[in-house]
């Protein structure tokens, strides 16, 4: 299992960031991109510290543990230049917290995410087709998300991506150590979600090649 958008205590997680690492581990993660919710008040303050644990970790544990941000709430103009920051601060996974059905985020937030230098769109809920074909020209990946409430837009990402060819990833969004899950239902959620049975491993996939590109 890989899972490229979590939640520590540096956010609204449950869990400092070794703690959920080492869960994860235990479960049989390959690999977890610790990405807690940014703007332009904490940024500077959650990126090195997740850099600096990640580089500690590594040296003991064999998940890969990767920093990153997930940009969120904040102004669709705003989106590129905290992107930027973002990596300028040492964070591989670049995440936007997209426009939820279950949240009141910006409308325009998904276009502006798709047109900066991130690498995930987070629960974009009622994306459009031709957001969606942006996002796969510019190597953007879409995201299903087994997390409650932000999941009911994951039938429309599914429904667009298979349609368009969009790249897809599976994550968890998780806040708690109940949120982590295995591989087997991350399948099963792929699959009620509309994904094809034939490409719910081509998903997986899609993980470990953007863990090879931000590496």
């Amino acid at each position: 299992m890989i899972d490229l958008h979590t939640h520590s205590l540096f956010s609204d997680g449950e869990l400092i960031p070794s703690e959920l690492a080492r869960r994860a581990m235990v479960m049989g993660y390959e690999a977890i991109a610790i990405t807690d919710h940014g703007d332009f008040s904490n940024i500077e303050f959650i990126i090195p510290r997740i850099v600096d644990v990640s580089k500690e970790l590594a040296r003991f544990w064999k998940i890969k543990i990767i920093p990153g941000i997930e940009l969120t709430h904040i102004p669709p103009e705003s989106v590129k230049d905290l992107a930027r920051k973002s990596r300028k601060l040492g964070a591989k996974i670049v995440v936007v917290h997209g426009e939820t059905l279950v949240e009141p985020v910006q409308e325009g937030t998904n276009l502006a995410a798709i047109n900066s230098d991130i690498d995930i769109l987070a629960h974009p809920g009622l994306i459009t087709e031709e957001e969606v074909l942006l996002a796969k020209e510019r190597g953007i990946f879409l995201e299903i998300t087994t997390r409650r409430g932000h999941s009911l837009g994951n039938g429309n990402v599914a429904k667009l991506a298979t349609k368009t060819g969009a790249p897809v990833v599976l994550n968890t969004d998780s806040h708690s150590p109940s949120d982590l899950i295995k591989k087997d239902f991350a399948g099963r959620v792929l699959l009620a979600s509309g994904v094809p049975e034939n490409q719910i491993e081509k998903v997986f996939e899609n993980s470990r090649k953007l863990i090879k590109k931000v590496s």
